[in-house]
């Protein structure tokens, strides 16, 4: 193929010409122009680069699932030949490369998905590099059609051994083959799993759990035999909602489309849906990531005294980011930190709690400037003489000791912080914001203990 006239004004080299004009070929997803251009590079002996084979091969692997059965296998012939060609010009294939040849291996009618999952499994050995969830999904994808129900469990216990979480998609492929295998252990379990990840399942995930409660198998599977106590300390010890115990009970389900208006009532049920809140074995992993966050990046030695602090003073349904709350709304001429206005928090809590003293989390540099006022002083000293009043040490950032205290303790947290700082954004995307999403104000229904946000509270001290 002719490199264009304007590919040639761009640049002056031919490597710099077939760039620019094997870009334009990505761009407007012309597959042919660029398996042209390929080949009178090869023909000219140009040396080509990761990125060049990287553009062949994405090309390839976005077109390749709308052509015909001889398009379609020639096109996986010429891939695996400029893959081969990769290797032999020792353009080492990075994660972009063996996802994209994952998703051309994976459309062999034959043993793609094999040869497709093994690319992934040995990307990391052969080429030092690490799989993501896109390189996973075209292997899964092709197990979940084929209905090779065990070599698609298979691809997800490999992805967990990699650190990659499964999303929607995936879950809800994995979750369809085995219903459509009468897999029934397996699709509970995959239940549970879109229970603890997704807030909202999509239409298609919907009809997917719709088929399977329609279906013979799911009218099979029960448990008639079972304790009424048992599910209900389960219920409790999982955090409301779900008891994991299996299929209870026998019968034809009972489907409904229904809807859930903002206060969650079901108007299916009639009744007001409770909040789930997280399991406690959750909470326990993410209280030791916290820790283990937070041990990173303060003082080791501070942090583990306030570790042990805290396990000696368990008591608290309360705990108050005391910063937060002397500076809420205090942003005007002659505003500052506000004592009475975190004291009237604090008395509030207590006379909620029966007189039960709620911890203050509040920085020892504060703590001292406040001391300075008499008045401020006695309040201070009330506090710390109750046992209310933690002071974090010079050098450390309180938000690790509140948010800690809160999730190990399981209790109330009092901010108007929203969390959305660097030190949240390193708890990751998938507990963090799930814990907190169910622990603020409008989750808080029946047994959940909700993190207050401040302008819930403006009632109490005006």
């Amino acid at each position: 193929m002719e490199i264009p006239a304007r590919a040639k004004k761009k640049s002056s080299t031919r490597e710099g010409q077939f760039r620019y004009a094997l870009d334009m070929c990505a761009k407007t997803g012309d597959l042919a122009g660029a398996l042209a251009l390929y080949e009178s590079a090869v023909a000219e002996n140009l040396r080509l680069s990761a990125y060049h084979f990287n553009s062949l091969l994405h090309i390839i692997s976005t077109s390749i699932g709308t052509f015909d059965e001889p398009s379609k296998k020639s096109s996986i012939d010429t891939s695996f030949a400029i893959f081969d060609r990769m290797a032999a010009d020792g353009a080492t294939p990075t994660e972009a490369t063996i996802t994209s040849m994952a998703r051309i291996a994976a459309q062999r009618p034959d043993e793609g998905a094999n040869l497709a999952f093994d690319l992934v499994k040995t990307m990391g050995e052969r080429y030092g590099a690490s799989p993501r969830l896109r390189t996973y999904s075209p292997v899964l994808s092709a197990f979940c059609r084929r209905l090779e129900a065990d070599k698609a469990y298979a691809v997800e216990c490999h992805m967990v051994s990699m650190g990659v979480v499964p999303e929607e998609p995936e879950i809800a492929a994995l979750l369809e083959v085995s219903a459509k295998v009468g897999r029934e252990d397996k699709v509970y379990g995959y239940l549970h799993k879109l229970r603890g990840s997704v807030g909202c399942v999509a239409d298609s995930t919907a009809e997917i759990l719709e088929g399977w409660f329609r279906s013979e198998r799911a009218m099979e599977v029960e448990r008639s035999n079972w304790d009424a106590g048992t599910v209900k300390d389960a219920i409790l010890m999982n955090g409301g909602g779900w008891h994991g115990l299996g299929w209870l009970g026998e019968g034809v389900w009972d489907i409904r489309h229904a809807t859930v208006n903002s206060e969650g009532d079901c108007s299916g049920c009639g009744q007001r849906l409770a909040c789930v809140d997280i399991d406690r074995m959750e909470t326990e992993k993410f209280a030791v990531s916290v820790a283990t966050l937070a041990l990173g990046r303060e003082s080791k030695s501070n942090f583990r005294t306030f570790q042990e602090w805290l396990e000696k003073h368990s008591e608290y349904e309360a705990i108050i980011d005391g910063a937060n709350v002397g500076l809420y709304q205090q942003n005007f001429a002659d505003g500052g930190f506000s004592l009475s206005q975190l004291d009237a928090v604090v008395q509030e809590l207590f006379e909620r709690s029966q007189g039960r003293w709620p911890l203050i989390v509040l920085h020892k540099k504060r703590a001292l400037a406040l001391m300075e006022n008499p008045s401020n002083r006695q309040i201070l000293e009330k506090w710390r003489a109750e046992g209310a009043l933690y002071t974090t040490p010079t050098g450390s950032n309180d938000d690790w000791y509140w948010l800690y205290a809160a999730v190990k303790l399981k209790c109330l947290l009092v901010t108007n912080d929203e969390m959305r700082d660097h030190i949240f954004e390193l708890l990751g995307r998938s507990f963090f914001p799930k814990w907190k999403e169910r622990h603020q104000p409008g989750s808080s229904r029946n047994s959940l203990r909700p993190v207050f946000l401040l302008t819930f509270l403006t009632g109490f001290f005006g």
